[in-house]
């Protein structure tokens, strides 16, 4: 089974932080599942890190990335064309241009999406929290 974490669930999980779900938690640690971070969420955690809205203290994104991508044997997304399009056609109920991508990529791709974000209730997708 497939999932896909959002950017807030990745670091959660990465930094052990009460707010993740017993759930969230129990997938993303059970190593039967692919667990995926999308390229997105990357660029999301980056352009926040750029502008000074998310502190990575004591590693710089590239460490905290390169340690637990690995450590935890997460799958990078990569954003595909057709996605992209699926993104377009999208009806307009959620703003965030990162997490409409993972709704696309969610829909494409048919992977549930691990976000306590209920915003995402408002497409058919599966969200898990």
């Amino acid at each position: 089974m497939n999932y896909l974490l959002d950017a807030s669930t990745f670091l959660w999980y990465v930094s052990a932080h009460t707010q993740l779900s017993g759930q969230a938690k129990s997938i993303i640690g059970n190593p039967v599942y692919n667990v995926h971070l999308s390229l997105s969420s990357i660029w999301e955690l980056a352009i926040k890190f750029r502008i000074g809205k998310l502190e990575l203290a004591p590693d710089p994104l590239s460490v905290l990335l390169d340690k637990h991508l690995a450590a935890n044997s997460f799958r990078l997304l990569e954003i595909k064309v057709s996605q992209l399009i699926r993104y377009a056609e999208l009806p307009l109920r959620h703003r965030d241009p990162f997490d409409g991508l993972l709704v696309a990529q969610s829909l494409v791709e048919n992977i549930p999406v691990i976000t306590n974000d209920a915003a995402f209730d408002q497409y058919p997708i599966e969200r898990i929290w």
